[in-house]
């Protein structure tokens, strides 16, 4: 028996996957969490064999929850996504998920991914790693990107000087050279873009 945990912020989904993946003879549900840090306080205390994470989850995202889980247990995971960019396949890929499907995939043909993963094996989304293939680069500097990620929180300026060690007037530079560069009419609309892309 695979024993599964399943997140997803929206309620509906998550309970009509949970359902339709129960119907399976060799799967069991043992969990379900709608954010991501219940994913990972749940997957610590049920240790499933494979988690089935949301990309887009509060309150960090399923990529978040894939690496804090995987640094401290064996579970497997398979991340789900409405917006599959491959800036965030390889970033999924190095955090050690084993697949990569979209929304869209029919339950039925995640329960076979499932069994896949069990198994040892991997699975991406044919279109998503094709669209890796062909991405652009990330037009921003290490540092813009560092300052992007700390903005994502709604945090002030002040806080994200804090956060990365900088000055606040650095820290503005960055940011405007940041929306600049995106063509982003607020720093939390570049931060937004950039995690879209999966830059950060």
């Amino acid at each position: 028996m695979i024993r599964l945990l399943i997140a997803d912020d929206e309620d509906l989904l998550r309970s009509a996957l949970a359902s339709l993946l129960a119907l399976e003879d060799d799967l069991t549900v043992v969990a379900e969490a709608s954010t991501s840090t219940d994913a990972v306080r749940l997957a610590h205390a049920h240790r499933p064999d494979i988690a089935v994470l949301d990309l887009e989850m509060p309150p960090a995202d399923g990529l978040r929850a894939a690496e804090e889980i995987r640094a401290e247990l064996p579970t497997q995971i398979v991340l789900v996504t409405r917006h599959a960019r491959p800036a965030v396949l390889r970033r999924a890929l190095a955090a050690g998920v084993r697949a990569f499907v979209p929304k869209t995939t029919a339950a039925a043909r995640l329960a076979e991914i499932i069994r896949d993963v069990a198994a040892g094996r991997r699975y991406v989304d044919p279109d998503i790693a094709a669209a890796a293939l062909t991405e652009d680069d990330c037009p921003l500097t290490e540092r813009e990107l560092q300052v992007l990620d700390a903005a994502r929180t709604g945090a002030s300026v002040n806080e994200i000087a804090a956060r990365v060690h900088l000055a606040p007037g650095t820290v503005r530079n960055y940011l405007s050279a940041a929306m600049t560069k995106l063509g982003a009419p607020t720093r939390h609309a570049a931060a937004h873009h950039a995690w879209q892309q999966g830059w950060i």
